[in-house]
């Protein structure tokens, strides 16, 4: 490594093409045209105005100024959006060199603001033109391996994912059939929306949390990431009613139709955008309405209420309307606890796939800081890909 140069990024760099910028809006499920963006995915959508094509001779890389994507580009394209960097790697650097190395040099998450001025204070340890492919080609066969299993391990996780929502549509496809369904609103004490603007916040923590819609996924409330008010805001918040554990949360918008059911005695409140509905223990479990809800046959209900051309949203009134299948509160539990056990299953094989796939990232990372401190050889890398993805 003692020939290799150290250069910042724009030191390595050509003028970038000139590029019109498409906003999503107008991004065409079809054209003649690949249009590029900051988003993950190659290829984001499609153009058809060859007028607004970058033509390029030579590999170029782009960046996501938001997202912190990078993509290899070895075709024409059109530049989706804003936010995205088009990076022209000068005669001596390798574009796929260029490429990997900033792929090994991930950069701290700034949110949505501009990472830019973060990757163009990148050292670039440049190698001769000989040496810089030398190492891609070591790295592109080892992570054409590591992609394939990848791939295969993220299918596997969707499979699992379809296996349980079939399990969940049989289920209540059946108590349908068999008992027949109710409003929702009869079978619950309370179906309660939130108050219908933001509450102030407080930067430090306080024991007065407010839900958002962000916080309910996939059958659970996550209290980890809340915002904080003040006991006076909380006050306000939970006139109309204090939530209590048990109590089932549903998202109206952003996204629609994710629920969750709140396990702690916590003082919480409900942001905009979602509704609580409370169990009447008589006629129905808590734990049942949250499998109704994820099942298909209530989440159809739930999109054929949806309104608003943009954002797609649920209005209150029909949050009352959804029919839910409902048996007497024996089988209830044997359905609940059926589904318990199923989905249990269910995610110890999920976590499996995502420790497979964490794994494989880190070996990515790992291949790519032997490659560019001049350590990696095709044989390593072969090796190193064969143990990982036996």
């Amino acid at each position: 490594m003692s020939q290799w140069k150290k250069l910042k990024l724009p030191e390595c760099l050509d003028k970038a093409p000139k590029a019109t910028k498409i906003p999503k809006r107008k991004f065409l499920q079809s054209g003649l045209y690949p249009i590029v963006s900051q988003e993950k995915g190659l290829v984001n959508g499609r153009w058809d105005d060859p007028r607004d094509v970058v033509r390029i001779d030579s590999p170029i890389i782009v960046f996501g100024d938001h997202t912190t994507v990078l993509k290899l580009v070895d075709f024409d394209f059109v530049v989706g959006a804003d936010g995205v960097k088009i990076l022209n790697p000068k005669p001596f650097l390798d574009a796929g060199y260029l490429y990997c190395y900033l792929l090994g040099r991930p950069l701290s998450g700034l949110g949505y603001a501009r990472h830019y001025r973060l990757l163009k204070e990148v050292e670039v340890d440049v190698p001769s033109l000989e040496e810089q492919k030398r190492i891609v080609a070591i790295l592109d066969e080892a992570f054409e391996g590591i992609d394939t299993v990848v791939a295969n391990t993220e299918k596997n996780l969707v499979n699992v994912h379809e296996l349980f929502t079939s399990f969940l549509g049989k289920a209540f496809e059946e108590v349908k059939n068999i008992y027949g369904e109710v409003r929702i609103d009869s079978a619950c004490d309370s179906v309660i929306d939130c108050i219908n603007k933001t509450a102030p916040k407080v930067d430090e923590p306080t024991p007065y949390k407010m839900i958002r819609t962000t916080n309910v996924r996939n059958g659970f409330v996550n209290l980890e990431a809340v915002k904080y008010v003040t006991e006076e805001v909380y006050e306000k918040w939970t006139r109309r009613q204090v939530p209590i554990s048990g109590d089932v949360i549903l998202t109206r918008e952003a996204p629609m139709g994710e629920v969750g059911i709140l396990d702690t005695e916590e003082k919480v409140f409900l942001g905009q955008r979602l509704v609580s509905y409370r169990a009447d223990r008589k006629k129905l479990l808590p734990d049942f309405l949250i499998y109704a809800f994820q099942s298909p046959y209530m989440q159809r209900q739930i999109h054929s209420f949806a309104s608003g051309s943009t954002v797609q949203h649920m209005r209150v009134p029909d949050c009352k309307k959804l029919m839910l299948p409902l048996p007497d509160l024996d089988k209830q539990w044997k359905i609940v606890e059926r589904l318990t056990f199923i989905r249990a299953e269910v995610s110890r094989v999920e976590s499996t796939y995502q420790q497979k796939l964490t794994a494989l990232t880190e070996l990515k990372q790992s291949l790519l800081q032997k490659a560019f401190s001049g350590e990696l050889t095709a044989s390593e890398a072969e090796a190193a890909v064969e143990e990982a993805t036996a």
